[in-house]
């Protein structure tokens, strides 16, 4: 038998025979690596994306393990919005078809809170929920953690993305230390590194996607003879290549500023980034550019030091860096948890003896690529996807993520997929959302209330 059929595994039965009734025959990747680890009860960190068949790969092992005459909940998951534990609770009941009286129950934020509380009241096997609500109900007492066996967090980089590491922390440190953990993650990047050595014991990592190493990003350069001509190839890269969001590297912050105000004049979405700005002015443009409200970050080393944003789209070397590990540093920033990357590079015959210095995989100098011909310049600069609105309250205000996401998904708000990152500052918030429902949004915010009181709402972006 196939060690990736679903029959080869330690299996209750009933899931057995319900998995051949819903055409469950082979294991994807993510499922006969974890599965087995799940199952014997180990603690497992697994990079996959949605649709990877992730849900079933911690879904058999909470239903395997789960005893359906003890009347507790046994197993809790944690997704970021409410679209997302929807799904994974509407997968986990088809699982356990085979398997009479287990109740799933979903807590959200975004839904009334009496009806959850009677529902908890009646009991429930497994909770899918949003962080926020979740610590609601922790907070209240309405939900019993005695008995949870197993942790579940799905999609643990959006949550972090949007701000629940506070909300996160304070639910696990309510739950039983003898459990089973199961991170789920379609990016790796520090803060989820820092999680898991917090919340897992001897973890197992598992990535099915192979990530890129700085040399298998595909590198190209561009020569460029004078500093006009180094400013329209740049213009013509990003309009070729139309990158969601891309990163231009400058020496010097003359430079930085110079630049940006070009790339504004010609209609792109750019931001400056150097040691000239104020902390909260650094901070502001970070989240910008993170939140994908900004196209394109001009910055030189020293400003990027420590940028952790996942998924740039292209790394621009507007000048070759001085060190070349510098210049490795630039590249390694795109291409991140098996995206696509794009990196390129301009150079004059100044920078030559800099090039020879480079360990790349092509020879820049004798492979120099042609730049994009004149007539991308009939191309419109990309707009952004998102945008960032701030809220003037923060922290200091007693605000949650949970808060935010609630009030904007709740009855006649939007879809909890056009929101992206939350981010809570002590006395303000930022939160990224879809371009096409940002009007909508803006209202329901403006009209509703957070915490009981009205907060001033501004487009940054």
């Amino acid at each position: 038998m196939s060690n990736t059929a679903f029959a080869s595994l330690t299996l209750r039965p009933e899931l057995v025979e319900n998995l051949s009734s819903l055409d469950y025959t082979t294991m994807t990747p993510i499922q006969a690596q974890s599965l087995p680890l799940v199952l014997a009860g180990k603690d497992v960190i697994a990079q996959a994306k949605t649709g990877s068949g992730k849900t079933a790969a911690f879904g058999l092992g909470l239903l395997n393990r789960l005893e359906v005459k003890r009347f507790r909940v046994q197993s809790l998951v944690l997704c970021p919005t409410r679209e997302l534990a929807d799904q994974v609770a509407v997968e986990i009941r088809r699982l356990a078809r085979g398997i009479h009286n287990i109740k799933v129950l979903t807590l959200c934020g975004g839904t009334p809170f009496g009806p959850q509380l009677g529902s908890l009241e009646h009991g429930a096997h497994i909770i899918v929920g949003t962080p926020g609500r979740v610590e609601e109900h922790l907070r209240k007492g309405s939900l019993k953690t005695a008995d949870i066996s197993c942790f579940v967090l799905d999609e643990a980089d959006r949550m972090l993305d949007m701000g629940f590491e506070e909300t996160l922390d304070k639910i696990i440190a309510q739950l039983p230390k003898a459990r089973q953990n199961l991170l789920f993650s379609a990016t790796y990047p520090e803060s989820i590194q820092a999680m898991a050595q917090r919340v897992l014991t001897n973890p197992t990592m598992i990535s099915v996607d192979a990530s890129h190493d700085d040399h298998s990003i595909p590198q190209n350069f561009y020569k460029v003879d004078s500093n006009d001509d180094r400013r329209a190839a740049l213009r013509l890269l990003l309009l070729e290549y139309q990158p969601e969001s891309a990163v231009v590297f400058c020496n010097t912050r003359e430079e930085v500023k110079a630049v940006a105000a070009q790339l504004g004049q010609w209609g792109f979405s750019v931001l400056a980034l150097h040691g000239d700005l104020e902390q909260r002015d650094r901070d502001e443009m970070l989240v910008r550019f993170s939140n994908k409200s900004v196209t394109v970050l001009v910055a030189t080393d020293v400003a990027a030091r420590g940028l952790d944003i996942d998924n740039v789209a292209a790394v621009i070397n507007y000048q070759v860096a001085h060190d070349p590990e510098v210049h490795t540093h630039r590249v390694g920033r795109t291409g991140r948890a098996g995206n696509s990357g794009l990196a390129l590079t301009l150079f004059s015959n100044r920078e030559a003896h800099k090039l020879a210095a480079l360990n790349v995989n092509v020879d820049p100098l004798a492979d120099a690529q042609r730049l994009p011909a004149q007539h991308v310049l009939q191309k419109e600069p990309p707009a952004p996807p998102m945008v960032t609105l701030q809220i003037d309250g923060g922290k200091k205000q007693k605000l949650r993520p949970g808060d935010i996401l609630g009030a904007l998904t709740g009855e006649g708000g939007i879809d909890g997929k056009a929101v992206g990152k939350i981010q809570i500052f002590d006395n303000r918030s930022y939160l990224a959302v879809a371009r096409k429902q940002v009007n909508q949004a803006f209202n329901k915010l403006s009209k509703g209330k957070l915490k009981g009181r009205n907060f001033r709402l501004r487009k940054i972006s």
